[in-house]
C-alpha cells in the first residue's frame, strides 16, 4: 500500500470518529451569523431533494439568480481540468462542499480520498447519496465548521473552495486552511468579486438571495493580500464580464455561438487592469509554503 493510500485510510478512520459526535455539538456551539447562514442553506440545499445529480452551474433554474450560470462556461472548465490534474493520488478537500460536486469530481479523477466538509447536515446528506449512486467508494462527507473543522494538522494535498470564502470569516478560515493543507499543499479559490458596480446594485436589490453576511463580504483584492499572510498567492485570474450578457440569448439558438465570442472576448479584455476588476468572478491559488 502506497504512503498517500495508507495516509487516506488512516485520515478515513479519523474523520469517522469526529462524525461520531454528530452535529449537534457543532449547532450548539455556532454563533449567530453561522446559525443564519446554515439556515438559509438548509433551505436552498433542501428546496429539491431531486437535484444531487444535476452538474453544479449546470442547470437551470428560472428564479432567483440561476439563470446567470448558464453563462459560466469558461471558469467551470477551467475548474474541472484543476482538479483533473491535482486530485489523482491525494487527498482533496472541497471546503465547503455544498452538495459535493467538487468532491466527486475529484474521486472520479482518482483522488485516495475525496473530502466534502460542510455546515449544513442536508449538504453533507446530499452527497452521500449522490456518491452512493456514482459507486465513489474514496468519498467521505462530514458536518463540520469551516472556520474549525475538526481535521488533522497537515492532513489534505488539495483543496477546493468554490463560492464559499464570501461566507466565512478569513480571518478563522485562512489560518484554518493553512492549519490543515500539508507543505507546499495547494488550494484553487472561486470566488465573486465585489467591484462591478452593476453586479453590486444587483446584490444590493436581490437581497433575499444571500444572506446579509455574504453580501457585505463579497471578496476583493484587500482579501487577496490578507491571504498572503498565509500562503503564496498564484495564478490570479478574472472571468465573464461580456459573457453574462449572452443570458438574454439562452433559449436560442444564438446563445452557444453568442457565448464563444464573448468568453474570447473576455480572454483578453479581462487580462488589462483595471478592467479585469469588472469581472464577475475571479479564481486564484493559494499555494502553502513548503518546509525548510
Amino acid at each position: 500500500m502506497s504512503g498517500t493510500l495508507l495516509e487516506a485510510r488512516t485520515l478515513r478512520s479519523q474523520l469517522e470518529r469526529l462524525s461520531s459526535d454528530g452535529g449537534d455539538e457543532i449547532l450548539q456551539n455556532l454563533e449567530l451569523r453561522k446559525r443564519e447562514e446554515l439556515e438559509f442553506h438548509d433551505q436552498w440545499r433542501n428546496r429539491d431533494k431531486g437535484h444531487v445529480e444535476q452538474e453544479d452551474h449546470g442547470r437551470e433554474f428560472e428564479h432567483g439568480n440561476e439563470k446567470f450560470y448558464v453563462t459560466v462556461a469558461a471558469s467551470r472548465d477551467y475548474t474541472r481540468d484543476w482538479i483533473a490534474r491535482h486530485a489523482k493520488g491525494k487527498v482533496f478537500l472541497d471546503y465547503a462542499c455544498g452538495d459535493g460536486q467538487n468532491a466527486l469530481r475529484a474521486a472520479s479523477s482518482g483522488a485516495a480520498l475525496a473530502i466534502g466538509l460542510d455546515l449544513s447536515d442536508i449538504s453533507v446528506q446530499n452527497g452521500r447519496r449522490a456518491a452512493a449512486a456514482q459507486g465513489l467508494e474514496n468519498t467521505y462527507f462530514l458536518q463540520a465548521d469551516c472556520e474549525h473543522t475538526g481535521l488533522p494538522d497537515a492532513s489534505v494535498d488539495v483543496m477546493i473552495c468554490s463560492g464559499m470564502l464570501h461566507h466565512l470569516d478569513l480571518s478563522y478560515a485562512f489560518p484554518e486552511m493553512r492549519r490543515i493543507l500539508k507543505p507546499g499543499g495547494v488550494c484553487l479559490a472561486v470566488e465573486a468579486l465585489a467591484y462591478n458596480p452593476l453586479i453590486r446594485a444587483y446584490r444590493s436589490w436581490t437581497r433575499k438571495l444571500r444572506t446579509e453576511f455574504e453580501r457585505k463580504h463579497i471578496l476583493s483584492l484587500k482579501d487577496v493580500r490578507f491571504a498572503r499572510r498565509f500562503f503564496e498567492v498564484r495564478n490570479v485570474r478574472y472571468w465573464h464580464l461580456f459573457s453574462i450578457g449572452t443570458v438574454l440569448l439562452r433559449k436560442t439558438a444564438l446563445f452557444k455561438p453568442s457565448l464563444r465570442v464573448a468568453n474570447w472576448v473576455d480572454s483578453i479584455v479581462l487580462r488589462l487592469f483595471p478592467l479585469s476588476l469588472m469581472a464577475w468572478m475571479f479564481t486564484f491559488e493559494l499555494m502553502k509554503p513548503k518546509e525548510h
